[in-house]
C-alpha cells in the first residue's frame, strides 16, 4: 500500500479512504499479503486527473461502479448506441499503441469525460470507429491527443447544433419518424458545407 501511494503521489491515508469507497478495486491477496498492480496505479492516476478537472468524488464513485461492473461508460452518461456509428473493443495494449506515449490519465479521463470510452470487462469500447480512426491519424501526424479531444469538444458543440437545426427544420413540416429517415440528407449537407469551408480556409491561407 505504502509503495502504490507513493508510486500515485497520494498518502496512504487518501488511498485508505478511495479504498474505502470504493473507488479501486480491492487488491489481490495471498494470506495476509495485499498485493496491487499496474491496474491500481491506472485507477489512482484517472482518479488524480478527473479530480483536477473538476469531477466530485460521487461522480467519480460512479464511473468506477461502472468499471468495476462492466457497464459501458455511455449508459451511465444516458447515450444510447449509436445508429450509425460502429463501436471498436480493444485492450488496453491496443490502445495504447494506436496512441504511442499519449494515452495519459489527463487524456483517458477527457475521453471518459466526453463519452468516447466505455468499459466492458477487461475490453475498452469506443464508441465510434471512424472517430477512432481519425483521432489516431491526428496523432500520428504529430498534432498532440489533448488537443485533438479539445477540437473534438469543441466539434461536437458545433455539431449538437446543426442537428438541432435540421431536426427543428423537418419537424416543422413532417412528423416525428421522418427525421431518422432524412437523417442521410442533414449528413451530405454537413459535409459538402465542410468541403466548401476547407475551400474558403485554404483560399484565406498566407
Amino acid at each position: 500500500m505504502e509503495e502504490l501511494a507513493r508510486l500515485a503521489g497520494i498518502t496512504v491515508r487518501t488511498l485508505r479512504f478511495y479504498r474505502e469507497r470504493k473507488l479501486i478495486p480491492p487488491p489481490r491477496r495471498e494470506g495476509r499479503i495485499a498485493w496491487y498492480d499496474d491496474h491500481h496505479l491506472a485507477r489512482l492516476r484517472t482518479i488524480s486527473a478527473l479530480l483536477e478537472r473538476g469531477h466530485t468524488l460521487n461522480g467519480i464513485a460512479e464511473l468506477a461502479e461502472a468499471f468495476d461492473q462492466g457497464r459501458g461508460v455511455g449508459d451511465l452518461l444516458g447515450m444510447d448506441t449509436p445508429t450509425e456509428e460502429i463501436p471498436i473493443r480493444l485492450s488496453a495494449g491496443e490502445l495504447a499503441d494506436r496512441f504511442a506515449g499519449e494515452v495519459t490519465p489527463e487524456n483517458l479521463a477527457a475521453s471518459i469525460e466526453l463519452g468516447y470510452l466505455g468499459i466492458d470487462g477487461e475490453e475498452i469500447v469506443h464508441i465510434s470507429r471512424r472517430l477512432l480512426d481519425v483521432s489516431s491519424a491526428l496523432v500520428r501526424e504529430g498534432i498532440p491527443l489533448a488537443e485533438v479531444l479539445t477540437a473534438g469538444r469543441r466539434v461536437r458543440e458545433h455539431a449538437d447544433a446543426l442537428a438541432e437545426l435540421f431536426t427543428d427544420l423537418i419537424l416543422r413540416h413532417a412528423p416525428e419518424e421522418d427525421v431518422q429517415r432524412l437523417r442521410p440528407l442533414a449528413r451530405s449537407v454537413m459535409e459538402a458545407e465542410l468541403s466548401l469551408a476547407l475551400d474558403r480556409r485554404m483560399r484565406k491561407a498566407p
